[in-house]
């Protein structure tokens, strides 16, 4: 290798670096909403109804909703204005709809509020977009360890979503909660500063300068592996919010343990989700995103057969930290997965196909756990995971033996 190719390499991945650096920040603040949302939004939309309290978290299903309209309109965001400038439109997006929820508030406006949630999980929508533009600016040997940093900043969105609730719930008495969405505009005020810095590759200009035409969304995501690194990312993550949502009703109501002590299980599982990311990068290069991923579908088998095995504390507090765990690896190795399907210039086209798919079947799952949880039990929630991971990991190993032909 000449020296100019070396150093024409640290040069990008110096460049990746700071872009990943930035983009740590600016997701971990755009992501802080999601904790502030659903800490407070159940509690606040069930103060403001009267007699009937059945669609108290009806604003929480607007923010999933969100989510998934996000992941469309920033791919028709970054093709119009570039992702720097597009993530900067989500971010306003999510502190307009903070302002929103807090009028609501003060109005006692059950419905506006509800608007309020759903452009705040436009912006998230937005922000979910982040991991992928990490990894595109990256070379290709640094692409699963950028995810990862991305991931890793959800440890701090873990934190600081909580403390901004508890710091500023009161801090428009007696309206209480509104605080905490005014604290969402001076959070995307930091993240647009953050963006302004972004410099990205221009993945159009590569396209041209390449000669390749684009190809046809439906022959991108027919491809083998995309097919198998995004039917393993949805069934990683809606298993995740499957259990997640249901194990708070499934301890408190089903077996009677107190709310912290569900909260302090959905906080280990939270700190179990992203935690690993600071090593899961590493994990990738040595391994191989299938490997990874099949071991991420195989803790989420682990988790289940904790939960079948009882229902005591530890079984939840067990199969949850599994959960978390198994997210982590199966997510992470499973973005990598669909980074590596498509060439620069087709990711915008690519990737917001791919999350709406996810985001949708997310938003699926969330509001479906408590239905199951209802009418079945909590054993039927672990149910679930035996076919859905079976068929995952039958997937992820036909990749993978695939791709040691190949390499043999």
């Amino acid at each position: 290798m000449s020296v100019n190719t070396v150093e024409g390499l640290e040069r990008e991945l110096s460049a990746a670096r700071r872009n990943v650096f930035l983009l740590t920040l600016a997701q971990a603040l755009l992501a802080s909403a999601g904790p502030i949302v659903f800490s407070v939004g159940g509690l606040a939309g069930y103060n403001l109804l009267g007699q009937d309290k059945s669609l108290a978290t009806a604003p929480l299903t607007g923010f999933n909703i969100g989510v998934a309209l996000g992941a469309v309109l920033v791919a028709i965001a970054a093709r119009l204005l570039g992702r720097a400038h597009g993530f900067m439109v989500g971010s306003l997006v999510g502190a307009g709809g903070g302002l929103v929820a807090a009028i609501a508030l003060f109005r006692s406006d059950f419905w506006l509020f509800a608007l309020g949630f759903l452009l705040v999980g436009i912006s998230s929508g937005f922000a979910q977009k982040i991991r992928f533009a990490a990894a595109d600016a990256s070379p290709s040997f640094y692409k699963p360890r950028a995810i990862s940093w991305i991931l890793a900043g959800g440890v701090l969105s873990a934190m600081l979503g909580p403390q901004v609730v508890i710091f500023t719930r009161d801090l428009f008495e007696p309206v209480m909660f509104a605080g905490a969405f005014v604290a969402l505009v001076p959070l995307c005020g930091a993240a647009i500063l953050l963006l302004f810095f972004l410099r990205l590759p221009d993945h159009k200009a590569a396209g041209a300068a390449s000669g390749e035409p684009a190809r046809p969304l439906g022959e991108i995501v027919l491809t083998q592996r995309f097919l198998t690194g995004m039917i393993c990312g949805i069934s990683t993550y809606a298993l995740m919010t499957f259990m997640m949502t249901g194990a708070p009703l499934a301890m408190v109501i089903g077996c009677g343990f107190s709310p912290d002590l569900a909260t302090l299980g959905i906080q280990w599982h939270v700190l179990a989700m992203f935690a690993p990311s600071f090593v899961t990068g590493m994990l990738i290069q040595r391994f191989g995103s299938e490997a990874v991923v099949a071991a991420g579908l195989v803790i989420l088998m682990a988790c289940a057969g904790i939960a079948h095995m009882g229902i005591e504390l530890w079984n939840f507090w067990g199969a949850l930290i599994l959960l978390g765990v198994g997210w982590n690896f199966g997510f992470i190795g499973s973005t990598a997965i669909v980074a590596s399907s498509y060439r620069p210039h087709e990711a915008d086209k690519v990737q917001g196909f791919h999350d709406i798919i996810l985001f949708g079947t997310v938003a699926l799952a969330s509001f479906s756990s408590g239905k199951v949880f209802t009418a079945y039990g909590w054993q039927a929630i672990n149910m679930m995971f035996w076919p859905v991971t079976g068929v995952s990991l039958f997937l992820v190993l036909i990749l993978l033996l695939r791709n040691r032909r190949k390499a043999a």
